[in-house]
């Protein structure tokens, strides 16, 4: 380092310090070095040096006060190396390295593919270059020292994408318990002759509605049907019913390709997932929705998993332990939605509204005309049937849930519209003893959120009163006892974790768009509930 003092008129002296200068390496030249080999790398150091001390005693007797520079040339490694790989074999092809740049250390990360797995595996060199500044006051001056510290490390990288594909089946309508209709069984797998059984996990009431006719099916294909029953409803997604899953599957010897059935509503759906995920560390299941909300919603996506007690705070967190796994097939027989009671069926309309509100001004239009006719007649209206109005909906919600999920199957996108309605029903749900269902929450979520959005001149009191009305025709609850200002705001601050360090709340700014939100304030929540008590829930 070289030390310069400069004189002011105050008489005070800095100091200045710069590092010797250095010779800049061109990238090509310093990629090319990080490809070679150590062994190659030291030989030519070797000889550059022994260049340089060659030349340094040429020059002493003419110059004895210079110090002799140990820095090799980047034209003379540039030759060195082009003689090196000249002589190699032409026929010898060196594997590519490429290089990127660490996002995280800012290191400089060289990877070379391994010959046997090239697409997959990479050994990989990180150079990390870090410097130190450390300043040094004296009486008469300052001196700055920066120390530069290169550090390297090895390893490899596995690089590997998961072949996610599954299909969401509608199937005709009725006719997916038809022993004449093969596609229940065909989704069950390929089988060896003879082997003339297979496994279901259905839900208790599904069971006692269907159960005669699920085995039925079954028998006339010449297979028996073992039959695990499962409770469905939100207290009963715990673990216990994953092992009660897993022990059945055991005691049937589940074999290691072959799907299995989850036949019931959202709960069951996904604790059989979650099962499926865990047994041999994953084994194919189809999906087989028999509610309004399970169709649209639980079938669609991915996701799978319980409700957990934690043992040290005592509460309960919603789907806290889960796994993205995906089923291997879905089959959708709306006939099965004319079997629930209105409830259940406005229950499922909660989350075919969310979407609505923030994604297809077109669904929302469909449920404003037609929703409270599909709710008093179960989705049997015959005009309606015959009309597709439907289908229509049923199929809209499922293209708009697919279109959201699809390219964010394992959400490494935080900021997600289809989150509507899921920031403080979450813990709306999880009161002790609320009697409210998941959809219910959603839409008293939902209309929250909606008055969040006026208050702050996102939307007009035109459009919240037409939410509204929407909302109350389908006969969804638009408010809750439950829902007041320590549970909204620790509903915020639960979504901080959950959703990484933001809120990200999405908001409506019109019918059929949304918007994201990070900053939504304790003040701003009171004022939402102060308004809210001004509609005739």
């Amino acid at each position: 380092m070289t030390v310069k003092f400069i004189r002011k008129s105050s008489s005070t002296v800095d100091v200045a310090s710069n590092t010797t200068s250095e010779t800049v390496v061109p990238k090509s030249i310093s990629q090319m070095w990080e490809s070679l080999s150590p062994e190659v790398r030291a030989a030519l150091i070797s000889s550059e040096l022994n260049s340089i001390d060659a030349k340094t005693t040429t020059s002493t007797s003419t110059s004895t006060s210079k110090t002799p520079s140990r820095e090799f040339s980047s034209a003379s490694l540039s030759d060195q190396t082009s003689s090196i790989s000249s002589s190699k074999d032409d026929d010898t092809e060196e594997p590519p390295t490429s290089y990127e740049k660490c996002p995280v250390s800012g290191a400089t990360v060289s990877l070379t593919p391994l010959e046997r797995a090239p697409s997959n595996v990479f050994a990989f060199t990180k150079t990390h270059l870090t410097s130190k500044r450390q300043v040094t006051k004296t009486s008469n001056a300052t001196v700055t020292t920066t120390t530069k510290v290169v550090s390297t490390s090895r390893g490899w990288r596995n690089i590997f994408s998961l072949p996610i594909s599954y299909d969401v089946n509608m199937v005709a309508h009725g006719t997916l318990l038809d022993p004449m209709n093969s596609q229940m069984l065909d989704a069950t797998g390929v089988h060896p002759e003879g082997y003339n059984t297979r496994f279901a996990v259905v839900d208790v009431e599904v069971d006692r509605l269907y159960g005669e006719k699920i085995r039925s099916y079954f028998t006339v294909q010449g297979i028996e049907l073992r039959v695990c029953l499962v409770n469905g409803g939100e207290a009963d997604k715990r673990s216990q019913a994953v092992d009660r899953i897993l022990d059945e599957l055991c005691v049937y010897k589940l074999r290691r390709r072959e799907p299995f059935l989850a036949i019931g509503g959202g709960c069951v759906l996904d604790i059989a997932g979650m099962a499926a995920c865990l047994y041999r560390r994953g084994v194919p299941f189809v999906r087989v929705p028999t509610t309004l909300l399970a169709i649209v919603d639980a079938s669609v996506g991915v996701k799978n998993g319980v409700d957990y007690c934690c043992a040290v705070t005592d509460e309960t967190y919603k789907n806290r332990v889960g796994s993205f796994y995906a089923p291997s097939a879905c089959l959708l027989d709306p006939a099965f939605i004319a079997s629930q009671d209105e409830r259940n069926i406005s229950n499922g309309f909660g989350e075919i509204l969310k979407l609505a509100l923030v994604r297809s001004s077109d669904l929302f239009d469909l449920l404003e005309a037609h929703g409270k006719t599909l709710v008093e007649t179960r989705f049997e209206d015959a005009t309606l049937k015959q009309s597709g109005v439907s289908s229509r909906i049923i199929d809209l919600s499922i293209q708009i849930m697919l279109e959201e999920l699809g390219p964010n199957l394992w959400e490494a996108k935080l900021d997600r519209c289809v989150d509507y309605g899921h920031t403080f029903s979450k813990l709306l749900e999880m009161v002790p003893g609320a009697d409210i269902m998941h959809g219910e929450a959603v839409n008293v979520d939902g209309f929250f959120c909606v008055i969040i959005s006026y208050l702050r001149g996102y939307v007009d009191m035109d459009t919240v009163n037409r939410v509204f009305a929407c909302m109350k025709s389908l006969n969804l609850p638009t408010n809750s006892s439950d829902l007041k200002l320590e549970l909204a705001w620790q509903s915020c601050k639960d979504a901080i974790e959950h959703r990484h360090g933001e809120q990200r709340i999405p908001l409506i700014t019109e019918i059929g768009e949304s918007i994201c939100v990070s900053d939504i304030t304790e003040e701003e929540l009171e004022r939402a509930l102060e308004l809210m008590k001004e509609f005739d829930h």
